[in-house]
């Protein structure tokens, strides 16, 4: 098993690793490049809607087979971004959107004889015995590794397969992001970035063990078994880089969102929005990969959940950022002070604007404000439209918090899960929901 904060994940640069770095670092490059065509194109007289519409699809589709051709942490913040593509400007297309979305479920596989020494690897040479069938071309391709149909026992299984040489890429992109973590606190001193890139590092080095997905899945499948709302697939076998468990059909979530009726993206919504924040007090973990990806809504409305590489220790939600919470809907900025002093999160001497941090937190804090609220793409693009406008602080406000990692993943999963249900633009109970299963929050009556 491997064992996070140690330097598994830090081997010398390669120049696979180089590689792999330029490709990364040729998107911003791009997207520049881009612009400057597009301004030649207006100034030989093409039309500039049309010039427009042409360039984001091309860029949306150049970001696409990038990260989904480059796999590992790439391909990882790729599909983080999916959960909240809401936020991005204005898409009439929706360019972006399909991007994003074949993030999350059509990434390429790679050819079966590329994985198959995996698989001779981890369950022997006469591994073919194990199954009474075995489909070769996978069903799907995730970013650490890939899902093919099995035969197991007489029942329908899911082989997720660890792509060769993955450890080594996760690597390299980590060595990017703390790179430029560290050329971000040159440029903006006070952001306390290295504890969430330790986070970071340590949750994906995690992923990378398959036997530790396979005990988190299989405590999640223990606490919601027969539950009328969740189905977690059971675990039948797991390796460090082979995983085994029951197969799940289903619709994918980006689908109920692209095209279900307004009572069933309801209905799923309210069930995932369940089932992230109640997983902390009944499985005493965190799921902390809340992609739409990662979701299917099953024949009998159930929802169906996937991947468990990437879980949490936490013993119920934390209290204290429920009293953030309440905190902010007081619409006292001393209040917020004096609580994140209480609560350690800002450091001594810091000097924080705290009104621009009430601002910026506000897609945390004002559905909370309603028993139920209506998530809407528009509703979030104006939020983050608003706090990120050039006249108001930008996001280096929040990153200027001290924050335990319960609370740095809780907060990141929270915002994930504002993006998908928006993207499911659903009306679901919030208070209600917070009450029950988030500690700390006692609001004043609105």
């Amino acid at each position: 098993m491997l064992h996070p904060g140690t330097d598994t994940l830090t081997p010398v640069t390669t120049l696979a690793d180089l590689r792999r770095q330029l490709r990364l670092a040729a998107l911003p490059g791009g997207t520049i490049a881009y612009a400057a065509l597009g301004a030649a194109r207006r100034a030989r007289g093409e039309d500039p809607l049309a010039v427009r519409r042409d360039l984001r699809a091309r860029n949306a589709a150049r970001t696409r087979r990038t990260l989904g051709s480059l796999r590992g942490g790439a391909l990882k913040a790729g599909q983080l971004l999916s959960t909240v593509e809401a936020v991005l400007p204005q898409d009439p297309e929706g360019s972006w959107r399909a991007a994003l979305e074949s993030l999350q479920q059509d990434v390429p596989a790679l050819p079966f004889a590329e994985v198959e020494p995996v698989l001779r690897a981890e369950l022997g040479p006469l591994w073919r015995g194990r199954f009474e069938a075995f489909d070769e071309s996978a069903t799907a391709a995730a970013s650490l590794g890939q899902v093919h149909r099995a035969t197991w026992q007489g029942r329908p299984v899911a082989v997720k397969i660890q792509y060769p040489g993955v450890r080594e890429a996760l690597a390299a992109d980590l060595r990017l992001v703390s790179a430029m973590s560290r050329v971000a606190a040159l440029v903006a001193r006070g952001l306390a970035l290295p504890p969430l890139i330790a986070e970071l590092r340590d949750r994906l080095t995690e992923e990378l063990d398959y036997e530790h997905e396979g005990r988190a899945q299989e405590r999640f499948a223990v606490a919601y078994d027969a539950d009328p709302d969740v189905l977690v697939p059971r675990v039948l076998l797991a390796t460090p880089r082979v995983l085994v468990t029951d197969w799940l059909d289903g619709t994918p979530l980006a689908v109920v969102a692209r095209s279900g009726r307004q009572s069933e993206r309801n209905a799923a919504a309210i069930r995932y929005q369940r089932f992230l924040v109640s997983g902390p007090e009944r499985v005493g973990l965190l799921h902390t990969d809340p992609h739409p990806g990662n979701f299917r809504v099953l024949t009998d409305g159930r929802l169906g959940v996937l991947d468990f590489g990437s879980c949490l220790e936490l013993p119920g939600m934390p209290p204290t950022f429920g009293r953030l919470i309440s905190a902010l809907l007081a619409d006292d900025p001393d209040l917020v002070l004096a609580r994140l002093r209480t609560e350690g999160f800002v450091r001594p001497g810091a000097d924080l604007d705290v009104r621009a941090l009430v601002d910026y937190l506000a897609p945390f804090s004002v559905p909370a404000n309603h028993e139920e609220f209506t998530f809407s793409r528009a509703w979030l693009r104006g939020e983050f439209g608003r706090v990120n406008d050039p006249r108001a602080p930008d996001f280096g406000v929040a990153l200027q918090l001290t924050l335990p990692a319960e609370q740095l993943f809780t907060h990141r999963v929270w915002l994930s899960m504002v993006g998908v249900l928006c993207q499911l633009e659903a009306t679901v109970p919030v208070r209600p929901v917070l009450r029950r299963w988030l500690p700390g929050f006692e609001p004043a009556v609105p």
